[in-house]
């Protein structure tokens, strides 16, 4: 990454983002260059370890069966309910990041994810695990409040590069969460990663709150308004409903590998402990690289070949989880594929709706995640089921169908 302008200062970002109208004009016609490396790695660090703690969960799923005497598809709804309250978040929380100032709305979220990280980790009973979960997860959205915040901070010919920078950090935190919290999980006990994970949220918050440059709101609607104009911009925009379900496809096949295959990794012939399931989980990391390239590539007008090469990559990468699910090197080439094409099909996805009304950034994002989300809930929780009842190659067939299906769209689309 080349070195930031010297004019590009915490002020002038600020004052770049203060109105949408200074935001591209200032930083594009000025001269002004990317913005600070630190800023970048500041937001990119807070969506990591802020979207991690909806993932910590997954290959611990074999424990909490254990601790709480219940069946996989009980396990399941902690994933499950997880990606429902996420998805409330992107639809009713984070519009208000065009209508609240965004570094106070960070830090209150925070807030609350943090003493609903701590109900988590003391919680007695699994219906108490399940509502906190619910609560954390709905205020997690103040990642998708900090992207488009990074988005406005780039010029526009460099902007799916630094938002693909941001969210190279959200994706490490998705993909190394599982490994984290399984190794912290075996050395300690479970409720320790979601006691952990509280503190951490609670030294972010104070961190943001002191380092972020202040954002005041793009808009005044009422809050009312704020949600009608949401439904408005998925019906007004084509490209919005594309890309939604696009990824919810994806999303969908990526909840039912990671919510499923801890249960193929402590069963035969792995048998593996927690440690173990922690370990594998590691290999997904890999496709936290292909962020950044998925942002290069969408600023070089690729987005609907890499589009259609992603949909196949993950539809394929199933049929290699299926027939080598005897093979933890065919489980790992299958997870590193599918991990690669979900991230690409995301970047790509947000590159193409934060160009369709740079005023409402938030609100778009808002929609954009929330249907792919409940996508991934859908995923998770169909996958839990057709494992109980058929096994991996169920889960295997299931996974593939699903971005087959997207493709399917993507050839309908009309390429302008």
């Amino acid at each position: 990454m080349s070195q930031p302008s010297p004019k590009f200062t915490a002020a002038a970002a600020t004052a770049a983002v203060e109105t949408e109208g200074e935001v591209d004009g200032a930083l594009a016609s000025t001269g002004a260059g990317e913005p600070p490396r630190r800023l970048v790695l500041l937001l990119a660090v807070a969506c990591g370890l802020a979207v991690a703690n909806l993932y910590y969960a997954q290959p611990l799923l074999s424990s909490l069966r254990q601790v709480f005497g219940i069946d996989a598809a009980t396990a399941g709804w902690l994933v499950t309910i997880s990606q429902i309250g996420y998805a409330l978040g992107l639809l009713f929380i984070v519009p208000l990041g065009d209508r609240l100032e965004n570094r106070r709305l960070v830090t209150v979220l925070l807030g609350i994810t943090a003493a609903s990280l701590v109900v988590a980790g003391t919680a007695p009973g699994y219906a108490l695990l399940l509502g906190a979960t619910l609560l954390f997860a709905t205020t997690l959205v103040v990642v998708q409040i900090l992207v488009p915040y990074a988005a406005d901070l780039a010029p526009s010919h460099i902007r799916g590069r630094i938002v693909g920078q941001v969210m190279s950090g959200l994706l490490a935190g998705i993909l190394l969460s599982r490994t984290l919290g399984s190794l912290l999980a075996q050395a300690t006990d479970w409720r320790v990663v979601y006691l952990t994970s509280a503190a951490l949220m609670a030294v972010l918050a104070l961190v943001l709150r002191t380092t972020l440059p202040t954002r005041r709101p793009r808009t005044g609607a009422p809050y009312p308004a704020l949600l009608r104009s949401t439904a408005r911009l998925m019906r007004q925009h084509p490209a919005l409903r594309r890309r939604a379900l696009y990824q919810a496809t994806m999303f969908g096949a990526f909840s039912a590998f990671w919510t499923t295959v801890s249960f193929v990794l402590t069963g035969a012939p792995f048998h593996y402990n927690q440690l173990g399931v922690g370990l594998f989980a590691l290999v997904g990391a890999g496709g936290v690289l292909i962020a950044p390239l998925a942002g290069r590539w969408a600023d070089r007008g690729l987005v609907r070949p890499m589009t259609a090469a992603a949909l196949l990559t993950a539809a394929l990468a199933f049929g290699l989880a299926g027939v080598g699910r005897h093979s933890i090197i065919a489980l790992g080439a299958a997870a590193i594929l599918l991990d690669m094409a979900v991230q690409t099909t995301l970047i790509l996805g947000q590159h193409v709706i934060f160009q369709l009304d740079p005023a409402s950034r938030a609100r778009l994002n808002s929609a954009y995640m929330a249907t792919f989300f409940l996508g991934g809930a859908l995923g998770s929780q169909v996958a839990s089921t057709a494992y109980r009842a058929d096994g991996w190659p169920a889960v295997a067939t299931l996974g593939a169908a699903l971005p087959a299906a997207g493709l399917l769209l993507w050839a309908t689309e009309r390429h302008g």
